[in-house]
């Protein structure tokens, strides 16, 4: 007798999707119990009117217009400290995460860790050390996405990078998950073409690692390949003609697929773009990206006849090879660097590149073992 699977599933929140919805903000805060909200963003979308209108919005409503943006690209302890200091000083009771992975990833730590009294890295995404937490002492948060790429407005946990040891760390709590997501494409109209490239290729690789995982989840299996389809169809558009609402919105919805869909697992892609970004900076989608093509051909055993099927959904003619040709054109019409050493990557640290790779809980969701050997070989390949 075969043994029927068995698997522990969760599902995201409530999402107001469509454009112009940023003016349901205010109400957002009030479905959500928020009366003195923190707006909590990067700093290069502090002064820009996307989020001055958010701002409006508020304010409007009696909400105030509370920003805290001391955010760095890859998050770390010490801005969430910076944050954590300016809610309670505010007396807030709530945050708005309003940006791209960055300013969503810290905005949702802020509210998490604001009435904690432990350090952040015991809540790290490590078998149920979530439990450490006071779940009482948990504000909520809303989201609202800028860019299509990380999906981080519907998941459970965020990434911070610790400032002292350059690793990236998933600190995750089922009450991070935000109470309410604002998924507006005409904020994202705004974002430089670099950025839609380097976020869309990022919601990819959630679709497409998730996807490829080993793990048992078919409803995240179903999402990852609808997803892949909606960025195939639509970031060139998103790309080529920033003012194309439809294929704005149709990137928001794959970026959140993506976010929902690696509860599956991701792999590879995820566990080199990880350390990379951590010591060297880079952009984490555009990362992924130029990683992609190798971890594919890496991967090759495991996953050709599933990425045959994949290609046969998508209408990409030739299986497996002419997936991959998919993700090579793509990648050059998208102006995606070659190698990773076009964006600041060395090899000066390669073992401990290696090392924090094989400790990258992305790994476990791989269709092969990464093992010090092939891991050095693959970042030897994409630097």
């Amino acid at each position: 007798m075969t043994t029927a699977p068995t698997a522990n599933w969760s599902y995201p929140t409530a999402i107001r999707f469509g454009a112009g919805r940023i003016a349901e903000l205010a109400e957002a805060c009030a479905a959500a119990g928020i009366t003195n909200p923190l707006l909590v963003t990067d700093r290069g979308l502090a002064s820009l009117p996307i989020t001055a209108k958010a701002l409006d919005v508020l304010e409007a409503a009696g909400l105030g217009r509370a920003l805290f943006a001391e955010v760095d690209p890859n998050p770390t302890e010490l801005n969430l400290a910076a944050g954590v200091e300016v809610f309670k000083t505010g007396g807030h009771d709530g945050v708005i995460a309003f940006g791209g992975g960055s300013g969503l990833d810290l905005g949702k730590m802020v509210a998490f860790m604001a009435g904690q009294t432990r350090p952040v890295w015991d809540f790290e995404d490590i078998g149920d050390w979530w439990t450490r937490a006071d779940a009482e002492a948990i504000f909520p948060n809303i989201a609202v996405p800028t860019t299509a790429g990380t999906g981080s407005e519907v998941g459970r946990a965020s990434v911070l990078t610790n400032s002292v040891t350059h690793e990236k760390k998933i600190i995750f709590h089922p009450k991070v998950l935000p109470s309410v997501v604002i998924a507006d494409p005409e904020l994202t109209v705004g974002m430089p073409a670099a950025i839609t490239a380097g976020t869309g290729m990022d919601a990819l690789a959630h679709c497409l690692e998730a996807y490829c995982s080993p793990h048992y989840h078919p409803m995240s299996q179903g999402i990852a390949l609808e997803g892949m389809r909606l960025v195939k169809e639509n970031l060139p558009k998103a790309y080529a003609n920033p003012e194309d609402l439809e294929a704005r919105a149709h990137m928001m919805s794959a970026a959140m697929m993506g976010a929902t869909a690696f509860q599956k697992g991701l792999g590879a892609i995820h566990a080199l773009s990880h350390p990379i970004g951590a010591i060297y900076n880079t952009h984490h989608g555009t990362t992924n990206a130029v990683v992609m093509e190798a971890v594919l051909r890496f991967n090759r055993p495991e996953i050709e006849t599933r990425l045959d099927q994949a290609a046969a959904y998508l209408e990409i003619e030739g299986g497996y090879e002419g997936f991959v040709g998919f993700v090579q054109d793509l990648c050059q019409e998208l102006s995606i660097p070659n190698k990773l050493s076009d964006m600041g990557a060395k090899t000066d640290q390669l073992d401990r590149l290696v090392e924090l790779a094989l400790s990258d809980p992305s790994c476990g969701g791989n269709p092969r073992e990464l093992t010090t050997e092939n891991t050095k070989s693959l970042f030897l390949e994409v630097i």
